[in-house]
């Protein structure tokens, strides 16, 4: 069979039916292709009309703009949120955040160690030391004041102990 078509194409020597079979093998690909993309466009015309379903232009605006003050609502109580923990940061330098207690037996007479010395330090080391001594006659407390880790007031034994346990504890918020 001879064509002028392909005579023109260079392809004389060509046998017609490799021809049409090459274009049947074409036509089924784009078939294919076209069911591909014919089952796309099917499933985003499903998501659309889900989307769409019962609201028109007006009430989807609605929808948006309420959804986008609840977002406003949203960013005005974090940082509400934010300047209260801010706040309590602040507040939790103040504290006393390092705690020493030692026990001891005061004057070697009552047993039970129930004298004691307590240092409740904040993050700057400052606060107090508690020393309660017990004996038979009663119980004594007396306080002093810690500025720095350091005390203007000579401390015993006890009370230093209690002060270093505090100073070099690491119980605090950071």
């Amino acid at each position: 069979m001879e064509s002028k078509l392909l005579e023109q194409l260079g392809l004389e020597n060509l046998d017609p039916a490799y021809f049409i079979l090459g274009l049947i093998i074409i036509c089924i690909g784009l078939l294919l292709y076209i069911i591909y993309v014919n089952k796309k466009l099917t499933v985003l015309t499903e998501k659309y009309k889900r989307f769409m379903s019962g609201k028109d232009g007006k009430t989807l605006e609605q929808t948006i703009t309420r959804r986008f003050n609840q977002v406003d609502t949203v960013m005005l109580d974090n940082k509400e949120i934010n300047d209260k923990i801010d706040a309590i940061n602040e507040n939790m330098l103040k504290v006393f955040q390092k705690i020493g207690i030692v026990r001891y037996d005061a004057f070697n007479e009552m047993g039970g160690k129930l004298s004691f010395a307590v240092a409740l330090l904040d993050k700057e080391n400052t606060g107090f030391v508690m020393n309660s001594m017990h004996s038979r006659e009663g119980c004594y407390t007396y306080i002093k004041e810690i500025i720095k880790g350091e005390s203007y007031v000579i401390l015993g034994e006890e009370e230093k102990e209690a002060v270093d346990k505090a100073v070099n504890s690491d119980n605090y918020m950071e």
